[in-house]
């Protein structure tokens, strides 16, 4: 932002690490931020959560490719271990309604081979996402990143008191989470709203019913889209942005999410 002039953002947001992000720079730069859109995330990380980035770390740690990080010095990539870390990680990302729907117990023969093939279709399809971005993305920054999420916890220099945490805040927020995501459970957002809520912060919530897990986020759905763009209208109305060039049509559903929770108020 520096170097490109860059004085206030009218808005940041991400999901996931993403949202964590967008969260922490509110607090990093309040001046700066005027809007955040924290989607499916957190807090900070459950247990659990730190428990599948360890399993998903060790797996590439361990890859003899590796060599302590310094694998492109050596000419190769840990790419079994990037492949074993993203099957895990894509199996938290997608709900087991979305999983059974499009997989079931589907099998590539008609007879089991009693072996340690490739024999059922969700086999088949997590060790195409491993091979995928075993070719494309970077280890280091898998451990990198996945550390990064393990860390998060504004609250932990604040007596782990999150509305306290929150206070520097002076964006208004849109949260967003996806009734189906097992990962970042909707009741991780809820505690994001209801600490900026305490702290009398500009708060709108919307809780989307979707069937795909975490990377609903990622996806194509229409409610979410709805809710998003109708809030970006309303940034670009404060700032005095040109109007987008098509209507936005927002039905008595989404308006209904966009009151969301307010400053001091409730549930929609």
């Amino acid at each position: 932002m520096d170097r490109l002039g860059i004085d206030r953002l009218a808005m940041a947001m991400g999901g996931s690490l993403g949202g964590m992000q967008a969260l922490q720079w509110t607090l990093s730069y309040p001046d700066r931020i005027a809007h955040a859109m924290v989607i499916a995330a957190a807090p900070k990380l459950s247990t659990q959560n730190i428990a599948f980035n360890d399993v998903a770390r060790q797996a590439i740690v361990s890859d003899p490719d590796f060599h302590g990080g310094n694998f492109y010095a050596m000419s190769t990539v840990p790419a079994r271990g990037l492949k074993l870390a993203r099957m895990l990680g894509h199996i938290t990302y997608l709900s087991e309604d979305l999983l059974g729907t499009k997989f079931g117990r589907e099998t590539r023969g008609a007879t089991y081979g009693f072996n340690y093939e490739v024999e059922f279709e969700i086999e088949s399809y997590l060790r195409y996402q491993g091979d995928k971005f075993a070719q494309a993305f970077d280890a280091n920054t898998y451990l990198i990143m996945t550390r990064a999420l393990d860390y998060f916890d504004p609250a932990r220099e604040a007596g782990r008191d999150f509305a306290k945490a929150v206070s520097p805040a002076k964006a208004g927020f849109l949260v967003v989470s996806f009734t189906s995501d097992w990962r970042f459970p909707p009741q991780r957002s809820r505690e994001i709203v209801e600490a900026l809520v305490k702290g009398d912060k500009r708060v709108t919530y919307a809780e989307i019913d979707a069937p795909h897990g975490h990377d609903a986020f990622l996806l194509d759905d229409a409610h979410y889209h709805r809710v998003v763009a109708a809030y970006m209208d309303n940034v670009a109305a404060e700032i005095g942005a040109n109007p987008r060039a098509g209507p936005l049509i927002v039905g008595g559903a989404e308006i209904e999410e966009m009151k969301g929770y307010c400053a001091r108020g409730t549930p929609a």
